[in-house]
C-alpha cells in the first residue's frame, strides 16, 4: 500500500478530483478540445486541397498553413460557436501569410491575364465560405474546392 507520501497516493488523489469534474465520465473541457482539434483539422484540410489545386503547396506554404491552424486554436478554443467561420479563417491567414512572401494567393482562374486575387467571403470567413472574384464579385469555387481550371 502506498503512503502518503508515495507517487501512487498523489495519482489517487488526481483521480478523484478528475472524477469530481467530469460529466458523465468525459471532462466537458475535453468534448471541446476535441471538437476544436477537428474543427481546425477540418480547416487544414480545406486550405490543403487549395493549396494544391493551384499548384502552390510547397514546405515552405504548408508550413505558413500549419502556423496558421496552430495560431487559430486560442481563437477557437475561446468562441465554440465560431466553428463555421475556421476554414474562411485558417484560408484568409494563410493568404495574408503567401501575399508577404510569394505574393497573390489564390490568384483569379476565371479573368483572363488575372493578377488580381480571390477573396474569402463571407469577411468574417463563413459560413459556408467561397473564393470570390475581387473585381467580378463572381464566385468562383467553395473553400477547399478550388481547381486549375475553376
Amino acid at each position: 500500500m502506498p503512503t502518503p507520501t508515495s507517487h501512487g497516493s498523489r495519482i489517487d488523489r488526481t483521480r478523484f478530483v478528475h472524477q469530481e469534474s467530469t460529466v458523465g465520465g468525459v471532462s466537458p473541457g475535453a468534448t471541446h478540445n476535441g471538437r476544436v482539434t477537428d474543427q481546425l483539422l477540418s480547416a487544414r484540410a480545406v486550405v490543403m486541397r487549395d493549396l494544391e489545386a493551384t499548384g502552390v503547396a510547397s514546405a515552405e506554404t504548408v508550413s505558413l498553413l500549419e502556423d496558421a491552424v496552430s495560431e487559430r486554436r486560442w481563437w477557437a478554443e475561446q468562441w465554440p460557436a465560431g466553428e463555421p467561420y475556421v476554414g474562411g479563417l485558417v484560408a484568409q491567414d494563410v493568404q495574408d501569410a503567401l501575399l508577404m512572401r510569394v505574393g497573390r494567393w489564390p490568384v483569379c482562374p476565371r479573368c483572363e491575364d488575372a493578377v488580381h486575387a480571390l477573396h474569402i467571403h463571407p469577411e468574417l470567413g463563413g459560413p459556408d465560405p467561397v473564393w470570390v472574384c475581387e473585381e467580378s464579385g463572381a464566385v468562383v469555387a467553395a473553400l477547399g474546392q478550388l481547381s486549375t481550371d475553376s
